[in-house]
């Protein structure tokens, strides 16, 4: 059965781009006004990584971590990252991401923090802090569930681990471009085409750059080589001001061309 996700990935190579896969965290920076960034950055974004907030981000660069704060002391929680993805999946059928540490999943307990996921509508999580090995009771969870998990890879990952993190992703495969944390950069990391090629020589499920994708020049660098490109803080930063994301997705959109 062919899922939103893979749909989506699918239907970017089909007009021969890489899918456009945008990033806002929950709640950011207020409830509503997330949902209407939501909703404009859905209408050029293939899927949708909705940022669960949490006080110890080690792997966000100063704009997330701001962002995560700013949703903390508004308020967000774990089940209302769940609300704000329950009311985007009544108007979009593009798949939902909840991008989480771990920690938020333990203290709800996992199978809770599954079944909620699942009735919200979310079609997989990402987990930048968790590898696939220490994932054991999660993983047969989710993949009972439906709901499909992506881990991450950065350029100092082994062929190993490849191996390791690409058999227990269900969604995609997320490489991170550099050894570092989340934030636009103004050109592609050159140690992104041979991670993505280790990768795809191990595995054919599509694969994701993110961290560092700052507009279209950067995203078209990073399309030649990927499946997915990621984009976060740019858009993050545009959302804190108050500012339409609708030009930005666009150009970024068109960045992802071949």
């Amino acid at each position: 059965m062919t899922t939103r996700i893979q749909e989506a990935f699918d239907h970017a190579k089909f007009e021969n781009r890489a899918a456009f896969i945008g990033y806002l965290p929950a709640g950011y920076p207020t409830r509503d006004s997330f949902l209407e960034h939501a909703k404009v950055l859905l209408e050029s974004a293939d899927l949708l990584e909705i940022g669960l907030p949490y006080s110890d981000p080690l792997g966000d660069g100063p704009t997330i971590q701001r962002a995560s704060e700013v949703s903390l002391l508004g308020g967000m929680t774990v089940e209302g990252t769940f609300e704000q993805a329950r009311a985007l999946r009544a108007i979009t059928e593009k798949p939902l991401l909840i991008m989480t540490y771990y920690n938020p999943i333990l203290a709800t307990g996992e199978e809770s923090f599954i079944a909620s996921a699942v009735e919200a509508g979310v079609d997989g999580l990402i987990l930048p802090d968790l590898p696939p090995d220490e994932a054991d009771t999660l993983i047969p969870l989710a993949n009972t569930a439906g709901l499909k998990l992506t881990f991450l890879l950065a350029p100092t990952s082994t062929a190993d681990r490849i191996k390791l993190v690409t058999d227990n992703c269900t969604g995609f495969v997320y490489a991170v471009s550099v050894t570092g944390v989340t934030g636009a950069r103004a050109i592609v990391p050159t140690e992104v085409p041979d991670l993505v090629s280790r990768i795809k020589a191990i595995s054919d499920k599509p694969v994701a750059v993110g961290f560092g994708v700052a507009d279209a020049k950067t995203a078209h660098g990073i399309a030649q080589v990927a499946d997915g490109v990621v984009v976060g803080s740019v858009l993050v930063t545009m959302a804190g001001r108050g500012e339409s994301l609708h030009a930005k997705a666009q150009e970024i959109l068109e960045g992802c061309r071949r």
